[in-house]
């Protein structure tokens, strides 16, 4: 599945329109905070796990997009207003988060092996 609309709406959200005509709305903030990449997220090298540090300095500008760019043709890369823009969202992980925003689930980042 792969959307054929990629839309911020309402300031707030980000809503995609997918090939079967059902559409995801995602919170801005939500998708800010589980973005998956190794500085927000952590990462595993040779069986060792790296978690980073909390942000510093919170801004409102950290949950506001920037500009959206599709990556290949499974996923968006997306740079928000404070200059963040390592994320790399694919359409697997904006479902997947799409639902598990609903119960406010923060995605399970455990080492790799």
């Amino acid at each position: 599945m792969k959307p054929i609309q990629i839309k911020v709406t309402e300031k707030k959200y980000l809503q995609l329109q997918w090939d079967n005509d059902s559409i995801s709305k995602i919170e801005l903030k939500y998708l800010r905070e589980e973005c998956p990449c190794a500085s927000c997220k952590g990462e595993t090298i040779l069986l060792r796990s790296y978690r980073p540090p909390q942000p510093a300095i919170l801004s409102p500008e950290m949950y506001l997009i920037s500009s959206i760019q599709l990556v290949g043709d499974y996923a968006v890369q997306i740079t928000w207003k404070d200059g963040h823009s390592t994320g790399i969202y694919s359409w697997d992980y904006l479902k997947l988060i799409e639902t598990s925003q609903q119960s406010n689930e923060k995605q399970n980042y455990q080492p790799l092996l």
